[in-house]
């Protein structure tokens, strides 16, 4: 999934521990509430991306 992300130039992200028992929430109630699991992944984006940016100053 990675690599899909980078792919298609969408920020990647990297399920933590701080964000795990959120995913596997996220994905067992996928059928029912999809918010949990795209809310989970979009904190790991913001997470990567503050990564991103304290290694890689503009």
């Amino acid at each position: 999934m990675f690599k899909e992300c980078l792919k298609y130039d969408i920020i990647p992200f990297i399920i933590d521990e701080q964000h795990k028992l959120y995913y596997y929430r996220g994905l067992k109630e996928y059928g029912t509430e999809k918010d949990y699991l795209l809310d989970t992944c979009r904190s790991a984006q913001d997470a990567y991306e503050s990564f991103i940016k304290y290694f890689f100053p503009e």
